[in-house]
């Protein structure tokens, strides 16, 4: 297998609007965007500047050699994690194309490939929405749509809900922000909001309901959920303070709560899965939606790191028989010194049980994921 040379790029060799001659890379060497495609927005290209830019050597002796890459030079294969990380611009995409002609119909087609890309591999699915990256606060907006519906998804399937009404579901977590969503990052990255900001933050659930009215969607359990999913059953909610609340509105505020409770922005940590479990399920009071989350994402999810009997420091990666029991990869040793290669344990052994969850996830920032799922050396 070629080894793979990454070459580091400058914002000047990008343009927005312009195809890329070649793909854009991190320092992993994973890929963000493929030759062909195209930057959408400054906001894509800040976000792409912040995480460093890489292009393969390859491909860029190519470029100006005036000739096609040699696709398979680096031996890699587009993964999971690829398409994740395309989504969001997908979506962006979508979100700015609401006032075309057709929007509905892109709407179900970008829903069904959303929902696709959960099935192939949902403990990965699962483990983007645990472990996101800090880098990535500008695109909160699109990152929070994105594994809100994950959620709503996980969620409507483990309570029996028919396929169509959570595809609504879905698709209303993956709009009911598209008002606000460059709002969203601007405010996730600089940790604070203006009094103008907070208005416009308030009054998003029926503006964003009437903009999807207006652009052709008819399904009323998606426009519902939308325009109620910051209301709360007995009042205190917004933007109408009802009293009460349907049964879509509530699920995807749980979920969308959830999501924002796991997420770190500028002003704040992320809290742990265990704390943001146990304040829904206070809060819920039974409610069975609550108990369907947090039994899909269990005591120890996929992108929890947790401390081993062995000694060892791992990353969940695959949901277990039991929540106590998950599939993990050591990224340290014994003595808690990390290690280059990562190694699978299985926690339901004694010798490797999970002791607690760790306190210290920064160890985690330098491993590439595709390494932990075996995708990657």
């Amino acid at each position: 297998m070629a080894t793979q040379q990454l070459l580091k790029l400058v914002s000047g060799q990008l343009k927005v609007g312009a195809a890329l001659p070649f793909g854009i890379r991190d320092e992993h060497g994973k890929l963000l965007l493929a030759r062909g495609q195209m930057l959408d927005s400054e906001q894509q290209l800040a976000s792409l500047i912040a995480r460093g830019l890489y292009a393969d050597l390859e491909e860029v002796k190519a470029y100006k050699e005036g000739r096609q890459p040699v696709e398979a030079a680096n031996g890699r294969k587009r993964t999971l994690f690829d398409l994740w990380e395309q989504s969001a611009w997908h979506l962006d995409r979508l979100h700015k194309s609401i006032d075309e002609p057709g929007f509905a119909a892109r709407c179900d087609e970008f829903a069904t490939l959303q929902m696709e890309l959960v099935q192939r591999d949902v403990d990965i699915a699962i483990f983007l929405s645990v472990r996101q990256d800090p880098r990535r606060l500008p695109l909160y907006g699109l990152t929070h749509a994105l594994h809100t519906a994950l959620v709503c998804q996980l969620m409507g399937q483990r309570v029996g809900w028919e396929p169509e009404r959570v595809r609504s579901l879905v698709k209303a977590a993956l709009t009911m922000n598209l008002t606000i969503t460059e709002l969203q990052g601007r405010v996730a990255a600089m940790g604070r909001i203006t009094d103008t900001q907070r208005e416009q933050v308030r009054a998003h659930p029926q503006a964003t309901a009437e903009r999807l009215r207006s652009a052709g969607i008819a399904d009323e359990r998606w426009l519902d959920a939308v325009l109620q999913h910051h209301e709360r059953r007995g009042g205190g909610g917004y933007p109408a303070g009802l009293a009460e609340v349907g049964e879509e509105a509530t699920a995807l505020r749980m979920a969308d709560v959830f999501i924002a409770k796991i997420s770190a922005r500028a002003d704040r940590k992320a809290l742990s899965i265990q704390e943001a479990a146990r304040q829904m399920f206070a809060e819920a009071a039974g409610n069975p939606l609550a108990s369907a989350i947090i039994k899909e994402y269990g005591i120890y999810p996929p992108g929890n790191v947790v401390q081993l009997a062995s000694g060892e420091q791992a990353v969940v990666i695959r949901r277990g028989p039991t929540a106590l029991t998950p599939m993990a990869a050591a990224i340290t040793d014994k003595s808690g010194m990390p290690t280059v290669a990562t190694t699978r344990r299985d926690t339901a052994q004694p010798a490797f049980a999970i002791k607690a969850a760790a306190a210290d996830a920064s160890l985690l920032q330098r491993v590439p994921p595709e390494r932990l799922y075996g995708l990657a050396e």
